[in-house]
């Protein structure tokens, strides 16, 4: 069904567009494949790849089939507002809107429009400061800074290169705590180890600890923790640990992603992460989607740190994406007595490399205590 729908703007733009088109058939032609090909790139990746996640091309390629992929999509959705507004006024004012001279601008826009949304999703992040306020916080963690890594989507598209930038930025905000929300790669061991190995270099005071997303699961989950054991990566998985400053104490805790089930693997157990906990702990919860958080807000959380939204990639494009997330795409919510905040993650899967005002971030977490 994916597939369907990812071939949908091919057959229209090749319909509505090239078939009107006044060239040779020869050309036509030419241009229905390639619009063909840019749309099922998913489709050949799993035939070639045996997964739709990791196409493994050179990253010029990867980057011209994103663009010419999200230009078809963008096309394909300007030229049926456009062939909706010629039929109506066709219908009610009995005019003809110019074909080419309506359709033209839209594919330049479509073009022009894709190439910078793209520009924007590959490029290293910017830091992104939040302060956030919990009341609760015991006085020995007031000021505490805590860097949020989520959604990293190593990859052909985000290469070792961009990993070692992003990790010399996280690194020069000196936190007291390094957090990594999931999704940290597409792609086997053999294809990306050499790719995340720059993980290794992330320092923090209290330590650097991660969660798993569903792209973990997606690449032989085992294999995988084995290499995040070599790289001195601790994961949270249904468990807690406590950090202690002063005689005070805060809980971090995580859960897995309910990705792992399908694959016989422990699911989220927000439960069984606090066990041992107490009515009167601080804890920080991080949980790969924010979906979960009025769950988890009836746990005793005072802040939920998430991602797996990639805030939406394209600003309005929320109201598609909120009802799958309940809600909660980008930046801080209130969520009952606790704090929820989402990330636009780092990177972002290679499958719709896309940002228009939801840029990619590197999070910089201050608590306060009020």
């Amino acid at each position: 069904m994916f597939h369907l729908w990812t071939l949908a703007p091919a057959l229209y733009v090749s319909l509505f567009f090239i078939r009107r088109l006044t060239l040779p058939l020869a050309y036509k032609i030419g241009f229905v494949a390639l619009i063909i090909l840019a749309c099922e790139f998913h489709l050949i990746s799993r035939l070639v790849y045996g997964n739709m996640f990791s196409p493994e091309w050179q990253r010029p390629v990867m980057i011209a089939q994103g663009w010419l992929f999200v230009s078809a999509v963008l096309f394909a959705c300007l030229l049926l507002l456009r062939d909706v507004a010629a039929l109506l006024a066709r219908l009610l004012f009995r005019c003809q809107i110019p074909f080419l001279l309506s359709v033209m601008p839209l594919l330049i826009l479509a073009l022009g429009v894709s190439a910078f949304g793209v520009i924007q999703a590959i490029r290293v992040p910017n830091v992104r400061t939040v302060t956030i306020a919990i009341p609760n916080l015991p006085s020995a963690f007031d000021g505490t800074r805590i860097v949020q890594l989520a959604d990293i989507h190593s990859s052909r598209l985000h290469p070792r290169e961009w990993v070692e930038q992003v990790v010399n930025k996280a690194n020069a905000l000196q936190p007291d705590l390094m957090v990594l929300t999931g999704d940290m790669f597409d792609g086997h061991v053999s294809q990306r180890y050499a790719d995340v190995e720059p993980l290794r270099a992330l320092r923090a005071r209290d330590g650097v600890y991660a969660i798993t997303g569903n792209h973990e699961y997606y690449f032989n989950y085992r294999s995988w923790l084995r290499v995040w054991e070599s790289l001195n990566i601790p994961f949270l998985l249904n468990t807690h640990i406590r950090i202690e400053k002063d005689g005070q104490s805060l809980v971090l805790a995580g859960v897995t992603d309910e990705a792992a089930i399908k694959e016989g693997e422990m699911g989220p157990d927000i439960a069984r992460a606090l066990e041992g906990t107490q009515p009167s702990d601080t804890i920080i919860l991080l949980d790969h989607r924010p979906g979960n958080a009025r769950v988890n807000s009836h746990h005793g959380v005072s802040l939920q740190l998430s991602g797996h939204t990639h805030g939406g990639m394209i600003r309005g494009l929320d109201i598609a994406i909120k009802p799958a997330n309940n809600g909660f795409i980008s930046g801080l919510y209130r969520v009952g007595e606790m704090n929820l905040y989402v990330s636009n993650g780092a990177g972002l899967w290679n499958g719709f490399p896309i940002r228009l005002g939801r840029p990619a971030e590197i999070t910089h977490i201050v608590l306060n205590k009020g």
